[in-house]
């Protein structure tokens, strides 16, 4: 059960972070010297991801050109004596096979992993959600694929959030199995009160098995009027096995502004261009309070 493919679902509206994002992608705006999407990318490639599959819409052509080569400026930067920079620009069009398909519908995240089933195949795929970018030792999705491999299923990426927060999440039904590693045998989407199995939400990662396919195919509207993953999940978990891997890592939604925000400084703090300065930066501005 190797997993080579990933689809990063890209095609959402950026709502919450307008107006930044009416003209320029979410998934585009700069955390330091990169776009976000690259963060994703880096961290499928550095688990063993050789095939990118990127689902995005008719606005968001920029990611598209963003991993392409682009001569005219690699020539300048190259006439320029700009060694660093030619190397960052080709690199990002290196890191990976990286194809694109367009969500020709809002129609919702179940819908856009549906849209790649000819680029999986008959084969078990991750998922990394373009608006969760995760900082770990081992790559998160890596520690997911390790649990699917062992286990022969499918794995979701876990952490434990609070009561009042996982209304906005989707909640798991657990037993524990192994370690960090737990069985999935229900889970429900934006959950009531009522509702919630336990404080352990699904965070951005994936590793599905190609029957998710099938099921969001003959899937009815779910919460919003939209196909829900989740909703796809549950019928998966019940008919075929699935764990929950408890990951190391600190997410960052970076949909929001103020994630966007938190993920860029801590991020810049460990940049090698801006550690120093920003670290002092702060501790000037600190003073003004």
């Amino acid at each position: 059960m190797k997993v080579t493919k990933a689809v990063i679902p890209a095609a959402g509206l950026g709502t919450r972070m307008l107006p930044a994002t009416k003209t320029v992608p979410k998934e585009m705006l700069p955390m330091v010297d990169k776009p976000a999407i690259q963060y994703i990318v880096e961290e499928a490639v550095a688990a063993g991801i050789e095939d990118i599959l990127i689902v995005t819409n008719r606005a968001k052509s920029a990611m598209d050109d963003y991993f392409d080569y682009y001569p005219e400026l690699e020539d300048r930067l190259n006439a320029s004596q700009k060694d660093r920079e030619l190397a960052e620009v080709r690199r990002a069009a290196d890191l990976a096979n990286i194809f694109y398909v367009r969500q020709k519908e809002t129609k919702g995240l179940g819908h856009a992993i549906w849209r790649a089933k000819r680029f999986v195949g008959d084969e078990p795929f991750a998922v990394l959600l373009g608006d969760d970018i995760m900082r770990a030792k081992t790559p998160v999705i890596g520690q997911l694929i390790q649990a699917s491999e062992k286990y022969r299923c499918a794995a979701v990426g876990v952490q434990q959030v609070s009561t009042d927060a996982i209304s906005k999440y989707s909640s798991l039904k657990v037993e524990p199995l192994e370690g960090n590693v737990f069985t999935v045998s229900d889970l429900v989407e934006k959950p009531r009160r009522e509702e919630i199995f336990s404080n352990y939400a699904v965070l951005g990662r994936y590793v599905l098995t190609p029957a998710i396919f099938d099921i969001l195919e003959n899937l009815s509207p779910g919460v919003g009027g939209e196909i829900q993953l989740t909703d796809g999940l549950r019928q998966l978990c019940r008919q075929d096995r699935m764990v929950a891997v408890d990951f190391e890592g600190r997410r960052y939604d970076t949909g929001n502004v103020r994630g966007f925000l938190e993920a860029t400084i801590d991020f810049a703090l460990d940049h090698p261009l801006t550690e120093k300065w920003l670290k002092a930066y702060i501790k000037e501005k600190a003073k003004e309070f």
